[in-house]
């Protein structure tokens, strides 16, 4: 065999090598995620192909028009726009490298901006730790000068006698954002009773902490009557109604094109900003241990970030109704919606090996937020825990411990152990 023979064959071992394994490729992503491979709408081609070059011309000439035309004299300003820039730019460049999330609707793009800007929140979060609690409040002042100035104390338990016109004056701005709060969980968690135990659970936790922050001071009227079997009733009942909703959807997605009507043409543009497809999550934590133990983590993840606002916001001198503590909320209810998804895959599927991105990187952000109250809170809360919150959640933890090893290590054995019982006694009649 010639020299050029013997490269021929090689050439062609190595072709061979390259079509079958992206004949492997596409198999093995077709059998991961069939959903995310169907052909896209031909009328809706062109947000599908890539356009990294028009994106890169906007966004120098964005920057272009930004640096000749803004004050160069003022510095803060400057700062700003400055960190705006560099928000835009990991964004673009996130949008373009990173991988497509669990959802496909509107478009891959936004999902992979939502992990963009969660990576940016954790940076920021990451910074701010290791700062001290007085140059943190200093730093909120950069995004707004009102801040940076200690917080009044505010109560809502003074007079607790149920009247009308004590219940009139407990609902406030609060009371619509308790419904929405519980309306964006029930998208998030998709399962009724979850919501229900949540819901109860985070009262508890209000009635727990009440001694570390005053605004959780709260009649028992409002707790009960007023956030949970209203408001959080309200928000989980429309919540669950949605999920209901896009549960029962029949899911055809015809081209633009193919529609003869306007007003089909228009429902249909519309229809791609609904899910393209619907999980519904069924959490069944007793059925092993694992599932048990991953719905007592959600639960705590869940509980961690509704925690991790009021201590923030406490700690920083923030007020509850500011822009950046509704953009926080805002924020993580977007981080939430894919983390959940992946979550539940991760949690239900035992073919999967390894937590996805957008879960990976909010618990991470949660459990950062918690290191900042951790570290600012100290010397805040001189007050120890009353007696009876301690005993209290000993007892939940003990019978949560109870449960699991009576659920899965009693239980199975003496089924185990009266089975083979049975099996012995046939074989000796």
């Amino acid at each position: 065999m010639s020299d050029d023979d013997a490269l021929d064959d090689v050439s062609l071992s190595l072709q061979q090598r390259r079509v079958l394994a992206a004949a492997s490729h596409a198999q093995r992503a077709r059998h991961l995620s069939p959903k995310f491979h169907e052909s896209t709408d031909p009328t809706l081609a062109f947000f599908y192909h890539p356009r990294t070059l028009s994106v890169l011309v906007c966004l120098l000439a964005g920057f272009l028009y930004v640096a000749l035309f803004i004050d160069p004299s003022n510095d803060i300003l400057n700062t700003r726009w400055g960190l705006v820039a560099l928000c835009s730019v990991f964004i673009v460049i996130s949008v373009v490298l990173f991988r497509d999330g669990p959802f496909i609707r509107p478009h891959p793009a936004l999902w992979r901006a939502v992990l963009a800007l969660n990576v940016l929140y954790e940076m920021f979060l990451v910074f701010l730790l290791f700062q001290s609690k007085q140059t943190g409040r200093q730093m909120m002042a950069f995004f707004d000068p009102v801040l940076g100035v200690e917080l009044p104390e505010r109560s809502y338990g003074d007079n607790c006698a149920l009247t009308v016109e004590n219940v009139k004056g407990g609902i406030d701005i609060f009371v619509l954002a308790h419904s929405l709060g519980w309306f964006g969980k029930a998208l998030i968690i998709r399962n009724h009773t979850m919501c229900w135990i949540l819901s109860i659970t985070f009262e508890l936790l209000e009635y727990s902490l009440a001694h570390q922050l005053p605004n959780f001071n709260e009649c028992w009227w409002d707790h009960w009557i007023l956030d949970v079997f209203t408001c959080n009733w309200l928000g989980i009942y429309v919540g669950m109604k949605w999920c209901e909703h896009f549960k029962m959807k029949t899911y055809t997605w015809h081209g633009i094109r193919e529609i003869p009507t306007i007003k089909g043409k228009l429902s249909r543009a519309g229809a791609q900003f609904t899910p393209h497809s619907w999980t519904v999550y069924q959490w069944a934590p007793t059925r092993r241990f694992k599932s048990f133990a991953g719905f007592i983590a959600f639960a705590v993840l869940i509980m961690l970030a509704e925690l991790n606002v009021f201590y923030l916001k406490s700690l920083l001198w923030v007020p509850p109704e500011h822009p950046l503590v509704i953009a926080r909320l805002a924020l993580l209810f977007l981080f939430a919606l894919p983390s959940a998804r992946e979550y539940y895959e991760y949690y239900s599927n035992p073919r999967c090996k390894r937590m996805g991105a957008h879960c990976w990187m909010l618990i991470t952000t949660l459990l950062t937020e918690l290191l900042i109250i951790v570290k600012f809170g100290r010397g805040e809360f001189s007050e120890p825990f009353p007696t009876l919150v301690i005993a209290f959640w000993s007892l939940v933890v003990s019978i949560l411990v109870g449960f699991s090893i009576w659920q899965f290590a009693i239980a199975p054995w003496l089924r185990r152990h009266r089975s083979s019982a049975r099996t012995g006694d046939k074989k000796t009649e």
